[in-house]
């Protein structure tokens, strides 16, 4: 399991807490420190089933400069998005929490953090 965290975030903060309280192994990839790439954003939004702009931290001012409100969200646009993320990490909605059998959340709530943990858990289980 990996989760793409900011540290000074404090959904970012509660979802590692939880992780660590339920003994999960993970990796912590700082994603400002390590942006992901273009490709990369690809495969998490695969694995989310979203797409980039419902990943897109539409209220911070780097995308109130690139006048992302306005930009088209459809198959034609979606490039457009990606790229974006790939050069703007900070719009990436956090924590994004990908678990062993190949799916992902938005680790926002406990909820989403537990469901991670469910999955992973059931990735456990499928490789032993």
């Amino acid at each position: 399991m990996e989760i793409w965290i900011n540290p000074a975030c404090s959904k970012c903060r509660s979802a590692v807490g939880l992780l660590d309280e339920e003994g999960a192994r993970y990796t912590v990839r700082r994603y400002l420190e390590e942006p992901p790439t273009a490709e990369e954003i690809r495969a998490v939004l695969g694995r989310l089933g979203l797409e980039p702009w419902e990943i897109t931290r539409t209220q911070e001012a780097e995308a109130k400069e690139l006048g992302v409100a306005s930009w088209e969200r459809s198959d034609a646009g979606r490039e457009r998005w990606i790229e974006a993320l790939a050069a703007h990490p900070r719009l990436i909605q956090r924590p994004i929490i990908t678990a062993d059998d190949g799916t992902a959340v938005v680790g926002r709530t406990e909820d989403a953090v537990r469901s991670a943990l469910a999955r992973d858990a059931r990735g456990d289980r499928a490789g032993s």
